[in-house]
């Protein structure tokens, strides 16, 4: 790409107060996501649409500012700069409305969660690197269960929804949690930092102005990020604000806790 359309710059020191809380960074650790969920924001420098998905992520995977500030682990769990320009990219746009935890009732209601907030158990099973010892597990990775289809394919498509499967799966190490409270606790905490509202001038009602990519990038040896194995827990998200002209970016490696 000659001469792209996009150029980014590094938003330095950005604090997230909802994923670098502490009870947050409490809750990862204890699910093997410690110091491999990471968020970043850059600036860009032009108006943004949709339809220019594919244009802007290369733009963005090929930018010095970015190549040399997104950090990613290595096998090793050493914390680096990607430090190299992808030559493809894949783009995936996932809705992103949600305004409210109300989203997560259908728990309470399909007898996944109880009344008081425990998840409801079951007899160990097993699927890929995951344990199933619970029915909010069932739901989210297992086909045959009677809720699997509690949320439609559309519903599980929903940034929040994502957010919420990934924390509840966890890494490679993950204590699970009996309560549905410090996943939800989580979800919003993440949600609430990385994704943008606005009050509509004519109804007074709040809406969603990020628009939400689920992204791979590839040299020509193969995917380079978010990283070179496939996991459905190796993931990285493109959070755009084309108003404010900002991306914020959720990454995240399947492994253990670190503590450097």
């Amino acid at each position: 790409m000659a001469n792209p359309k996009f150029r980014f710059t590094h938003l330095e020191g950005k604090k997230f107060n909802g994923l670098d809380g502490k009870d947050t960074q409490e809750s990862l650790l204890k699910w093997s996501m410690k110091n491999r969920l990471k968020a970043d924001t850059f600036l860009f420098d032009e108006h943004f649409q949709s339809y220019e998905k594919d244009e802007f992520v290369l733009a963005f995977m090929q930018d010095p500012n970015v190549i040399n500030n997104l950090m990613v682990l290595s096998d090793s769990d050493k914390c680096s700069p990607l430090g190299k320009k992808a030559k493809s990219i894949t783009a995936h746009q996932l809705p992103c409305s949600a305004l409210s935890m109300s989203f997560f009732d259908k728990l309470y209601e399909n007898n996944i969660v109880r009344d008081s907030g425990r998840i409801v158990q079951c007899f160990d099973e097993y699927c890929d690197d995951f344990t199933i010892s619970d029915e909010l597990r069932k739901m989210l990775l297992m086909e045959d269960s009677e809720n699997y289809d509690v949320y439609s394919a559309a519903e599980k498509e929903e940034f929040l929804y994502q957010i919420f499967r990934h924390v509840c799966l966890g890494g490679a190490l993950c204590q699970y949690e009996d309560s549905i409270e410090p996943y939800l606790k989580v979800t919003k905490a993440i949600y609430k930092d990385l994704v943008s509202v606005q009050k509509d001038s004519k109804t007074g009602k709040l809406l969603v102005t990020s628009i939400v990519f689920k992204i791979t990038a590839s040299d020509d040896h193969g995917i380079i990020y978010p990283d070179q194995k496939m996991h459905e827990q190796n993931f990285a998200y493109l959070i755009i604000d084309p108003l404010k002209r900002h991306v914020n970016v959720l990454y995240h490696k399947f492994g253990t806790s670190t503590f450097v």
